[in-house]
């Protein structure tokens, strides 16, 4: 049985991990099949925010491993302790987690700065030959981290003007998508789909996007 990590980067869409994301990744794997492990950084979140009012909390800390062991129900690892070598494929719901505390794309745009941790997984990955499944916001730390081994990786990330020419800006290669659809790079063994970068979809449209990335990274995976 394949055996495939999933990378959280916290718990809540403004300021972690995309929960619905993340859950219907994971229940995809679960109907394949797959044996699951979730990782996550072991950091303290860029900021929290209120998820009823979207404010800022200026007094709250969070750690992101810590928070991501909520929807992993407390069956998570330190990224520290991935091995390429251990499975099969990775994959990457979104959530502005992605781009506050995997790397600062939010502010920096695509000259961010991407941990060293979530760095050395993708490229490891990467350099394994083993494909990466991107959800939302994730395929734009894909791009930026390929993009920097001069990988002109395919990705998605919906319609969004700005996010296809940070891309592009990343050296990589952008096409528009619906959220039920996916780009496949097989060439690169990446997939991705835009999933809630259209924040008014159907979580029905959503599953249907991460069904079909999940197929197709399992499929590439044999």
């Amino acid at each position: 049985m394949p055996k495939v990590a999933v990378i959280l980067a916290g718990c809540g869409y403004l300021d972690g991990a995309e929960i619905q994301e993340s859950v219907l990744t994971l229940l995809e794997l679960d109907k394949a099949g797959v044996e699951v492990q979730c990782f996550a950084p072991d950091i303290q979140q860029e900021h929290v925010i209120c998820h009823v009012d979207g404010k800022v909390s200026s007094f709250r800390e969070r750690n992101v491993l810590e928070e991501a062991a909520r929807i992993a129900r407390g069956d998570i690892v330190p990224l520290v302790d991935f091995k390429a070598a251990d499975f099969s494929a990775i994959f990457m719901p979104g959530g502005q987690g992605v781009i506050k505390n995997l790397c600062n794309f939010a502010y920096e745009g695509p000259k961010c700065a991407v941990d060293g941790e979530v760095e050395r997984v993708i490229l490891d990955t990467y350099k394994a030959g083993k494909p990466i499944g991107a959800a939302c916001l994730a395929p734009v730390l894909v791009a930026r981290v390929l993009g920097a081994e001069d990988v002109p990786v395919h990705v998605t990330l919906g319609r969004d003007k700005k996010m296809a020419q940070a891309v592009r800006d990343c050296g990589c290669v952008h096409s528009d998508c619906n959220a039920d659809e996916v780009i496949i790079d097989a060439k690169h063994k990446v997939v991705s789909t835009p999933a809630y970068m259209y924040e008014a979809t159907p979580i029905s449209k959503v599953s249907t996007g991460i069904g079909k990335m999940v197929k197709a990274v399992l499929d590439m995976a044999g």
